[in-house]
């Protein structure tokens, strides 16, 4: 444990993982929304 220093450790996989999740997530609630509206207009 004292061999360890701040800040070296390396997470270009973490961020990658993280943009994934962003990048689903946004394209889920806008599917989301699509689908209310076209609920919305046609009253079903």
């Amino acid at each position: 444990m004292a061999e360890h220093k701040h800040g070296e450790m390396d997470i270009t996989d973490h961020e990658k993982t993280f943009a994934g999740f962003m990048r689903w997530s946004r394209n889920v609630a806008i599917v989301s929304i699509l689908i209310l509206i076209f609920l919305a207009i046609f009253n079903s």
